[in-house]
């Protein structure tokens, strides 16, 4: 297969910011046997944490994101401005935060097929004193961007999977 031409990533966003929709965001610009390189727009705010057994690299392009992780027992929040890039170790649960008319870019190693990754939701209130986890779902993952939508939608959708086993709030649906 031949090699493929460079990228003009501010045309291709000019031509094809569009994609960037709800409620991921992103599209895939590569896939290769080893990386995948994915464009991720804003505005995109969840409330699920992605737990991902490979690091990820994030760049962030055009205007700053947040990243909300789980760093030990306690939640910490990570700005990442415009030119900046953040290298995200493995296994630490993420929430990236986009804002109105930014984009980034993500890299993210392909999966090995052993590898699991798992979308968590926790509980916020202040009944508990560390991240304490309402839902988990687990799944080997091929296409997060196609992946992502049936486990979220079902999470919007059904309130009694949103009720923390611990102290019975129930989370928001976003």
């Amino acid at each position: 297969m031949p090699i493929a031409p460079p990228l003009n990533f501010p045309k291709w966003l000019s031509e094809s910011s569009h994609l960037l929709q709800p409620p991921v965001n992103n599209y895939c610009l590569y896939s290769s046997q080893d990386y995948t390189v994915m464009a991720v727009g804003g505005p995109n705010e969840r409330n699920d944490y992605h737990v991902n057994e490979t690091e990820e690299w994030f760049y962030q392009y055009k205007g700053a994101m947040l990243l909300r992780v789980v760093d030990g027992e306690e939640f910490r929040d990570i700005d990442i401005g415009e030119g900046e890039m953040f290298m995200l170790p493995a296994n630490t649960p993420h929430n990236p935060v986009r804002f109105a008319n930014t984009v980034g870019l993500v890299v993210e190693r392909k999966r090995p097929e052993e590898a699991i990754d798992r979308l968590r939701w926790y509980c916020r209130s202040s009944a508990h004193t560390k991240p304490t986890i309402i839902r988990e779902e687990s799944f080997h993952c091929t296409d997060l961007g196609t992946q992502l939508k049936p486990i979220i939608k079902r999470w919007i959708e059904t309130e009694e999977l949103r009720k923390c086993p611990e102290c019975g709030e129930v989370a928001p649906p976003k």
